[in-house]
């Protein structure tokens, strides 16, 4: 069995899809099987996909499904991986040519059950890294701990044991397609921290059709997933009370998005929703206007 999956979740993404295939035909180590989640694309992914496999040049799983949105993707992937270790590379991106045999080394030398994997960087096309690097001085942290309180900004990417991300699935709200990913991140904070390695393993893209350059279309349109998220989010028991209380905020106006009435009673706390009802208010408004 290969250590790694990489996954590629992908919707319409046929004309950018080759550029993870190609980075993935270029890898110095081929200890990984590539797992496609078609998340109900009507372009010519399929076709595409089927000529690969026919190809034959790598350890390839394609798995079609109706759309259920990038969480419901992972959701799949999870379901469907075996490996020790998986990644996910978007299908906008794709990896170094020597990312998958850093991977498996680093955590052969210093990978075990203690961890929940391993975290790397992100660079773009020109090789720059995507916001910092991690501190030279810490060999492991909580992905929570990262950017609260050691100063690190940026994507970064993320190499986790399939035993853990196969916990904690994501909601799936009907009608609505976007749960933030973090939440299962910040579940297996609870336990674990990562290991560092201040090295590329995946070169992104931010595009114009892709979640990040559209986050408060999804903010409108899937508000139930986002107070579902920003529930967990308050419940961490690591979190400051500064950092629950924006949580607070969103959580108020993604309430209000849904006219979820009963906001209040599900709010894992009370006073601190209270305070963040005006807020909330004046957010919910300033979404509805930029949207």
């Amino acid at each position: 069995m290969k250590t790694l999956t990489v996954f590629t979740p992908t919707y319409n993404r046929a004309y950018c899809l080759h550029q993870v295939y190609e980075s993935l035909l270029l890898q110095t180590c081929d200890d990984f099987e590539w797992l496609i989640i078609d998340d109900g694309s009507t372009d010519n992914t399929e076709e595409l996909v089927k000529q690969w496999l026919s190809d034959g040049k790598i350890a390839l799983r394609y798995h079609r499904q109706n759309n259920q949105g990038m969480h419901g993707a992972h959701n799949t992937a999870y379901e469907l991986m075996e490996t020790e270790l998986n990644v996910c590379i978007d299908s906008d991106d794709y990896m170094p040519g020597d990312a998958v045999e850093k991977i498996v080394n680093f955590w052969r030398t210093h990978g075990s059950d203690q961890y929940s994997g391993i975290a790397g960087l992100d660079v773009d096309t020109s090789g720059a890294v995507i916001g910092t690097a991690f501190p030279a001085n810490k060999r492991s942290s909580t992905l929570f701990a990262l950017y609260q309180q050691h100063g690190v900004t940026g994507d970064k990417k993320l190499v986790y044991r399939t035993e853990l991300t196969k916990q904690f699935p994501y909601p799936i709200f009907e009608g609505e397609r976007y749960v933030g990913l973090a939440y299962k991140y910040h579940m297996m904070d609870r336990q674990y921290e990562l290991l560092l390695m201040n090295e590329p393993l995946c070169c992104v893209e931010y595009l114009a059709d892709g979640s990040s350059r559209n986050m408060l279309r999804q903010y409108r349109a899937n508000p139930k997933g986002f107070a579902f998220y920003r529930v967990q989010l308050m419940n961490l028991p690591f979190a400051s009370l500064s950092f629950k209380f924006r949580q607070a905020v969103h959580y108020v106006s993604s309430c209000l998005l849904s006219r979820n009435g009963k906001w209040l009673s599900e709010t894992p706390n009370k006073g601190l929703t209270l305070l963040a009802a005006l807020p909330g208010f004046l957010l919910y408004l300033y979404i509805r206007k930029k949207t």
